[in-house]
Formats: C-alpha cells, structure tokens, sequence
C-alpha cells in the first residue's frame, strides 16, 4: 500500500466495532425505554447523553480509522497516540456521560456496591490503570497483541475500562461514589502526572527499538525506528503530564474559588448576624 493511502485507509475490525455498537446501544436502552419501564429517572439530561456518544465516537476514531492501520503496523508514535485517545480522552467523556441513576441498580447487591467503592478509590484507581498500562507495554505482551487480534481487543479493552476507573475519583457524577475533594485531587493527579516513568524511561533510552514488529516495520516517514519508538515516548508521557498538570493547576484555582466564596458567605452570614442582633436595653434611672 502507497503512503498516502495508507493515512485515508480506514479499517472496521468486526470485534471493534461490533463492541463499539453494543455499548452504545445498551446505553441508550438504558437512558431510553429502560428507565421509562423501571422509573429510573423522570428527566434525561441531553448533555450527559452527547457526552456519552462524544467519548464513543473517539473509540470509533481511534480504532477505526488510519490510526488504527499505521499504529498496528507501520509506526510506534503513532500507537501512542491511540493509547492518548484510548485512554486520556474517551474515557472521562463516557464517565461524565453516565448518570448516576443508570449505575445505581447494579450497585444494589452489598458486594457490588463495596467492590465498586474500592476500584474506584483514588489508589485502586491509581494502581489499577498504571499497572495495566504498564503490563500491555511489557514487549513481550506487546508484540503478542500485536500478534493476535483477540489479544489486542482484550488489550483495549482493559485500558479503556481501567481508564474509566482511573477517571472516577475526578469525574464522578454519582453520590454513593463520589469525585474525591480538590486537595485530593490536586494529589491524584500529581502522581498520574508522574506515573508510568519506568516505562518512559525504558523507551525513551532504549539503544535498540523494544518492539520487532516496529523495528521490522516499512519506513513510511523519514525517521529511524528508533527515533519513532522515542517519539512515541514522548506522546505518552508528555502528553499525560501536561494534560494531568494542566488539570492540576485548573482544580487549584476552582478550589481557590470555592474557598472564597466560602469565607464571602461566612462574613456575610456574620455582618447580617450583627445587624440583625436587638440593641441592648439602657438602665431606666427612674
């Protein structure tokens, strides 16, 4: 295949797409007929309901269209960058996506509900995404999933869901599984910034390219495998770090703005206190 339709070629893997079209499809049972039959929710937001389908569309984008082609076979870089959409992009955009009355019944079971709550707390969050991130990266589980399609779906497959963990304690909308609080946040996200070093390290100074299918690979840009193996390195990491900090510094001044709209109302409560107050009684001499 040319260069230049390798980057119009799209390619609809069945396992993908079909995935894809059930997910969407169940959600929109759920926030449809679902809810009307079991009196979920009176009112369907349709932010949340775009949101949703936004975060699926991404998926599509990146499993379907020249992205998914040159990654699999012709470029590292350019696999990273699936990864970002994978797992930095559609994955907030779905969680923001779901009410909170739509996962409310598959919470009801105690064990469900208390497994729920650990996932998504802010370490087993952390630890989950990281150590899978980290494991698909490891080049023998790597080259296998680029291997064998079913590997590779179930290797999407855990990174997005993990990533959707990953996101819950910053996107939640659900009371019984909440956003963490901002200083929480501010923490959080400080080390997802820092997360997945070793990886990074171990890529971007590598003396060889990890990857044979990438260093087998026909040269379609002009850089070494190498060189594409440490660009890759730097979609990943500094992607995220800037993204993740980016966040940081956004949580800040939203926590700032809380606490001052906080110490406003609480001088006002007071002054309205003071003003409010009966004035003392003179002593009559009389």
């Amino acid at each position: 295949m040319e260069t230049g339709s390798l980057w119009m070629a799209w390619q609809a893997e069945p396992e993908s797409v079909v995935l894809l079209v059930v997910i969407e499809g169940l959600y929109l049972l759920g926030v449809g007929p679902l809810r009307e039959r079991n009196n979920w929710a009176d009112y369907v937001d349709p932010r949340q309901t775009a949101t949703f389908t936004a975060g699926i569309i991404v998926l599509f984008l990146a499993l379907v269209s020249p992205i998914d082609v040159v990654s699999d076979d012709y470029l590292f870089s350019v696999h990273m960058l699936q990864h970002v959409l994978l797992t930095l992009v559609a994955p907030p955009l779905m969680v923001r996506g779901i009410p909170d009355w739509l996962i409310r019944p598959l919470l009801r079971p105690n064990w469900s509900f208390r497994c729920a709550r650990a996932i998504t707390h802010p370490i087993g969050a952390f630890l989950a995404f990281n150590i899978v991130f980290s494991l698909w990266h490891v080049p023998a589980m790597y080259n296998a999933s680029l291997q064998n399609e079913v590997i590779h779906v179930v290797e999407h497959a855990m990174m997005i869901s993990t990533a959707m963990i990953m996101w819950w304690p910053l996107t939640s909308t659900m009371p019984e599984l909440p956003r963490v609080s901002y200083p929480m946040q501010m923490m959080y996200l400080f080390g997802l910034s820092v997360a997945q070093i070793i990886v990074f390290g171990a890529l971007t100074f590598a003396g060889e390219p990890l990857y044979e299918r990438y260093a087998n690979a026909p040269r379609i840009a002009s850089i070494s495998a190498l060189t594409d193996q440490q660009i890759g390195a730097i979609i990943m990491k500094v992607g995220g770090g800037v993204l993740f900090l980016g966040l940081l510094i956004v949580t800040f001044y939203r926590w700032y703005g809380e606490e001052e709209r906080l110490r406003r109302a609480n001088r006002k409560r007071r002054y309205t206190y003071i003003s409010d107050s009966p004035p003392e009684l003179e002593d009559n001499p009389g």
